[in-house]
């Protein structure tokens, strides 16, 4: 299937960079069985991404220092309010000046601290670890690889970032098929990474070096959908049964892979302010769901950063 979405592939998704509803996820379903699915409640989580606090360049975005916040705004205004969020990445701009890091690591923190929701995430970006192979990061926000389950659902956290080489590693890559050997193969399991697991543009360092490996251990989990950031645009792709989502950065957008001779940020445009920056609403439709393909109706409809002056939009 490529890069091209089935439309009739089940998942939903609301919010700033994207919101997703668990009962939209590959395998729910099939996982609860008949019984279960008619009386699961729904529920739906919010994905930000690449938020580059600390980055200065008017020409990009004159709103750098402004953007997160009226992001924050509007997952706040979200009613009911997401089960968690969770930020994919590039949380701060990179620098060499490791005081500047931490300083821009405890600011982005009291920002995000603003969010209602009960739990909010964090895994790194390489504008966070690179500088020191994520020491920093953890100081602020905690290991950069976990485990979670949420409501019948499975989430692994990677980090593909840390390391030099742009590399899961071979320690973590052990550690990964362990937790996957707890994971019943049937059950829906959900990835988190900051760089796309598959070869979507090596050029511009949009891969994992040794991300096929990962992609080989999830080969005989049944419903698996990868969640990441690092390209600043809406992506989607598959690979094998494997869905991977990309969701749009918060401070510019990134043209499309191979575009372009080089990448550089989309200069910010002042008649369309925020654009390639905003929500992406992904409506589940529970009533289409097929019992025993973990399969539904999908509804994709992506939408500008929205004007803070409106109220944001309630989950459908």
């Amino acid at each position: 299937m490529g890069s091209q979405m089935d439309r009739l592939t089940f998942i939903k998704v609301m919010g700033i960079g994207g919101a997703v509803f668990a009962t939209g996820l590959p395998g729910f379903a099939e996982a609860l069985g008949p019984a279960g699915s008619a009386k699961a409640s729904d529920f739906y989580f919010v994905q930000l991404t690449d938020t580059h606090w600390g980055f200065e360049g008017a020409k990009a975005n004159p709103d750098a220092k402004g953007t997160l916040g009226k992001a924050i705004d509007a997952v706040n205004a979200l009613d009911p309010q997401p089960d968690f969020v969770i930020f994919t990445g590039d949380l701060t701009h990179i620098t060499d000046d490791a005081a500047l890091r931490r300083k821009r690591m405890a600011e982005f923190k009291e920002q995000a601290s603003r969010l209602k929701a009960r739990q909010v995430r964090f895994l790194p970006g390489e504008h966070d670890a690179s500088g020191d192979h994520g020491a920093a990061f953890q100081e602020a926000f905690g290991p950069s690889r976990y485990v979670f389950a949420h409501k019948g659902i499975h989430f692994i956290v990677l980090d593909n970032v840390s390391q030099d080489g742009s590399v899961l590693g071979e320690e973590q890559l052990k550690w990964f098929a362990t937790e996957l050997a707890k994971t019943p193969k049937k059950e829906p399991l959900v990835i988190f990474t900051h760089r796309p697991l598959f070869d979507l543009y090596p050029d511009w360092d949009w891969t994992t070096t040794d991300g096929q490996k990962a992609l080989d251990l999830l080969k005989d989990h049944h419903f698996v959908t990868v969640f990441y950031g690092h390209i600043h645009q809406e992506h989607h792709h598959t690979t094998g049964h494997i869905q991977h989502h990309s969701a749009t950065s918060l401070i510019f957008p990134l043209p499309a892979p191979g575009s372009v001779p080089k990448r550089a940020p989309i200069p910010w445009d002042p008649a369309h302010p925020y654009l390639g920056l905003g929500f992406r609403q992904i409506h589940t439709q529970p009533a289409m769901l097929k019992v025993g393909e973990g399969q539904g109706l999908l509804v994709l409809s992506e939408k500008a950063l929205a004007d803070p002056s409106k109220a944001a939009e309630k989950p459908a």
